[in-house]
């Protein structure tokens, strides 16, 4: 009797294993219906940063100055144009500076560029937080500063998507 008894649990065991419960088949396709949502969803995110990422701005400054003109008014304002379509997208803001000047000044001054281009993005409507902002310096020149008109390129934030 008690081998019938355990032949009879090992083969409801067997069975159990063997056919998973309704629940656990409503599971596993829940589980397989929400990961493909998610990987479809990570596809239209990767596609819209890859759009996105097509655009860019270049502000250039005067020597000494931190002003956003009337031409990077325009530039920026073109930019946030571009990027309404993309609400969650991050954007960077580089600041540069050419080799007038203490590379102290030189830092500080490049800060201040990408801060107010920071600032002039958020009065645009981009909010803060989707704002990375970084001061370069004269690190990463777009010309060499030999001439004047090279010096010009060098006065410059980069705004991308990063």
């Amino acid at each position: 009797m008690r081998r019938s008894v355990t032949a009879g649990l090992g083969a409801a065991l067997l069975l159990a294993q063997a056919c998973p419960s309704a629940y656990q088949r409503t599971y596993e396709q829940e589980t397989a219906r929400l990961e493909r949502e998610q990987q479809a969803a990570n596809a239209r995110a990767e596609a819209e940063h890859a759009e996105a990422s097509r655009y860019a701005a270049v502000v250039y400054f005067d020597v000494g100055s931190a002003v956003v003109g009337p031409d990077g008014q325009r530039e920026l304002r073109w930019f946030v144009q571009q990027m309404q379509p993309y609400p969650k997208a991050i954007i960077l803001v580089q600041g540069f500076a050419d080799t007038t000047g203490s590379e102290t000044q030189n830092r500080t001054l490049s800060d201040d560029r990408a801060q107010a281009v920071a600032s002039y993005l958020n009065s645009q409507g981009i909010d803060r937080s989707r704002l990375v902002v970084q001061g370069f310096g004269t690190e990463s020149p777009a010309a060499p500063n030999q001439t004047a008109k090279q010096r010009t390129r060098n006065r410059r934030v980069e705004v991308t998507v990063r």
